[in-house]
Formats: C-alpha cells, structure tokens, sequence
C-alpha cells in the first residue's frame, strides 16, 4: 500500500476521532454540571445516588463502559440496534464518562470559591441565580481552565478506545492497515495525527486562559 494511501485512510480515520472528541465535549460539559449540582445537593437521596454514579464512572474503565452501552440493549433487554448504533454508542459512553469527571472539575472549583461572595452577593440583592452564574461561574471556569484541558487532552487520546466495539476511528484503521500490511507505519501516522491534534486543543484552550486572565 502506497503511503499516500494510508495517509488518505487515517485522515478518514481521523476525522471520525475529531467526531467523537467533539460531541463529547458538546454533551459532557453541560451535563458534567448537573451532575456536579446533584453531588452537592443537600438532598441527601440524590447525592447519593449521583455520587453513586460518579463512581462508577471513575473506578471502572471506559472500554468497559463502551461494550455495557453497545452490547446491553441486546443481552439486557433484547433490543435489536441498527449498524448506526455503534457509533451512537460510542458518544453515549464517552459523555457519561467524561461528565462524571468534569463534575468533580466543576465541584472543587465551585467549592473553592469564598463563601464571602455569596454573602457579599446577598446584601447587594443578588439572588442566588445570578450570583453564580454573574459572579461565581466566570471565575470558577477560570479556575478550573487547566484541568478541563487535561481532560481535553486525555479525551483526544481515548478516542482510540472505540476500538472496543469495533467502530472504525483512526486507532482501529491504523491496526487493520498494521495487520494487512506487516508494518508499523500506520501507527507513526497516527501518533503524528494525535500529536497535532493535542497540540491544537493545547493552543487553543492557553489562549482561552490568556482571554479569561482578567478575572485574576
């Protein structure tokens, strides 16, 4: 195989891994928010449950939670899925991980705000609505920037764990050519791919702290 072939094939590949990265973190980060609030409510029920959950997510690893998504309906609840559903599961697995870890982000940098805030907030007439989302929020995401960029990088890396239900993102293309062909070349393409890829989220995420700097 020619090596602008394979080249050809993993940007394919790659493309489907920037999908995947993407509606991640277009469904994590707002869901990883309620469920922050739910690991803070003072129901204690719904704590419970939520940190359950949290869990869960955290003690057991993703690829596991990739073939409890795809396989479960069928053995669980004998549901037939389309060939559409792999990637769909995929995204689901994806977003109800990472939320689980955007939720203790988002939990310890609300947590380290000043309670003086919320009372400084109070005795202006702010209500408890508009002093996180107007005073508490701007700074927590200011906070908490450097490690929603760990993650961010991380999730670009674990793209290549949708290898486990076989969907055909760059990792699982590069292992396929790698077998066919007897060579390690597809592999030294990708990792360039990945390299580039974390360097651009890396970029843009500094860029974001510099923008958000003067909330020091």
């Amino acid at each position: 195989m020619e090596l602008q072939t394979m080249v050809t094939m993993l940007a394919e590949g790659f493309l489907k891994s920037v999908a995947i990265f993407s509606l991640t973190l277009i469904g994590s980060l707002p869901l990883g928010l309620l469920v922050a609030f739910g690991r803070m409510s003072k129901f204690k029920p719904l704590q419970l449950v939520v940190k359950f959950y949290i869990s869960v997510m955290r003690g057991t690893p993703l690829m596991l939670q990739l073939m409890v998504v795809f396989f479960g309906p069928h053995y669980l609840l004998h549901i037939q899925t389309g060939s559409d559903y792999r990637f769909v599961a995929v995204i689901i697995g994806f977003v109800l991980n990472y939320a689980a870890y955007f939720a203790e982000i988002y939990r310890g940098g609300i947590e380290s705000m000043p309670v003086g805030q919320y009372e400084a907030a109070e005795i202006m007439g702010y209500s408890k609505v508009h002093t996180f989302v107007r005073i508490i929020l701007p700074q927590v995401v200011k906070r908490i920037l450097p490690s929603i960029t760990n993650e961010m990088i991380t999730l670009v890396k674990d793209t290549s764990l949708a290898f486990a239900i076989s969907y055909a993102e760059m990792f699982t293309l590069a292992k396929k050519i790698a077998s066919s062909q007897s060579t390690l070349m597809p592999f030294v393409i990708a990792g360039v791919f990945y390299f580039i890829f974390n360097y651009v989220v890396a970029f843009i995420m500094e860029r974001v702290e510099k923008k958000m700097s003067y909330y020091r």
